[in-house]
């Protein structure tokens, strides 16, 4: 009896649940006053995670430089990933999928 009452329990809650709706299935972080990170995780198989560093404190050049990862899986249901660096330099993306200027 306690299984079948379950059963119910489990399949009203699956019934329940609007199809498509993405869920966070893992999430971290820890934000200090001079860096930060952060990981997040969603059922659709999307992730994304980062790291940032306050540099040069208390001068005129103080600035964050950040570091990370986002992927997710596109239409054709291959996963895509790119890393990036943002600093006093741009956001720098590299990315097997993304074009690469030619060098000068």
């Amino acid at each position: 009896m306690k299984f079948l009452i379950v059963f119910v329990a489990l399949f009203a809650l699956a019934v329940a649940a609007p199809a498509g709706e993405v869920q966070i299935v893992r999430s971290d972080s820890d934000v200090g006053p001079e860096s930060y990170n952060f990981a997040v995780e969603t059922s659709d198989g999307t992730a994304k995670q980062e790291q940032g560093q306050l540099k040069n404190i208390g001068t005129e050049q103080e600035a964050i430089s950040v570091k990370g990862s986002f992927s997710y899986v596109g239409d054709d249901g291959q996963t895509y990933t790119v890393i990036y660096t943002a600093d006093e330099n741009g956001f720098q993306p590299q990315g097997a999928h993304l074009p690469v200027a030619p060098e000068a």
